[in-house]
């Protein structure tokens, strides 16, 4: 079977205004070690993609370049239409404000309660208090984490940490979400209430986001859930096959997305270089 591959940059103002995230032909490279060649893919805006790759592949990299914190030797990189590897540092200040970042290192400040780490990036927005509280107390609710608004970092689990690093970059409401492999480090199931929250967003906040992971367990359950509202409550079922496929991996391989696929065709494929990362990064389930 052959995996369809990432699809050609858009053309046009109307094609790239659908998209969140272009990179048209880009490369980078650190003195003589080239991370990424020629590197092209796009992600719709409201659409999911799931990263994979070997460590040193270049997945970090494409989320600064995406963030604007490296800028590429050659291509061209466009966020929320914005042209990132062109514009002004105040000008990606602005820009950066309609994105959200989870961290594998959760990045939160230990001297801060879970309650003042989430309103941090409103409080620097100047975010009258009222709506600051509205919206942590809004936030730590959609993680499951409303009684834990006053306790301090240390006084939570690995799996709370990450949640909360969750509710603080969705707290200002960006239309693009980043995870920077969240779920390494957490016991099997504490990574399972990470990634139903990772689900949740997307499917309840209809946010776009990009999920860098090399771990494909967690990866293959998000792409494959779903989550829906019923009787009131918040259930992660097994997706329709057809709105699963919406959610597709890229893996990345000498510096270009080797491959774009649904969940089905990445596990299902003959590729050789396909056939041989998932056997050497799957687990025994």
């Amino acid at each position: 079977m052959v995996l369809p591959k990432a699809a050609p940059p858009a053309r046009g103002a109307g094609a790239v205004s659908e998209l969140a995230v272009v990179f048209n032909r880009v490369s980078m490279a650190f003195d003589d070690h080239v991370v990424l060649q020629d590197l092209s893919f796009e992600i719709p805006v409201g659409a999911m993609r799931i990263m994979l790759g070997s460590s040193g592949s270049g997945k970090s990299v494409i989320l600064k370049l995406i963030l604007g914190l490296l800028r590429p030797d050659a291509g061209e990189i466009i966020v929320n239409g914005h042209h990132v590897h062109s514009m002004s540092e105040a000008d990606l200040l602005k820009m950066r404000a309609d994105i959200g970042m989870a961290f594998q290192e959760n990045a939160l400040f230990d001297s801060l309660t879970v309650a003042q780490n989430v309103a941090f990036r409103l409080m620097e927005e100047r975010m009258p208090d009222e709506q600051i509280d509205a919206r942590v107390a809004e936030v730590l609710g959609f993680v499951g984490l409303s009684d834990f608004a006053d306790r301090m970092p240390s006084q939570l689990s690995g799996g709370q940490r990450r949640r909360v690093g969750i509710a603080r970059g969705m707290a200002s409401k960006p239309s693009l979400m980043l995870f920077d492999d969240p779920i390494t480090g957490l016991d099997p199931l504490i990574a399972m209430t990470v990634d139903d929250e990772i689900i949740k967003l997307r499917d309840l906040e209809q946010v776009t986001s990009l999920l860098v992971t090399h771990q494909i367990r967690d990866a293959y359950y998000v792409a494959t859930h779903e989550a829906v509202r019923r009787d009131g409550k918040v259930e992660i079922v097994d997706a329709d096959p057809k709105r699963a496929e919406q959610f597709e991996f890229m893996l990345l391989h000498n510096g270009r997305i080797h491959v774009q696929a649904s969940a089905a065709e990445l596990f299902s494929s003959t590729d050789p270089f396909v056939k041989e990362y998932l056997h050497k990064t799957l687990p025994p389930w």
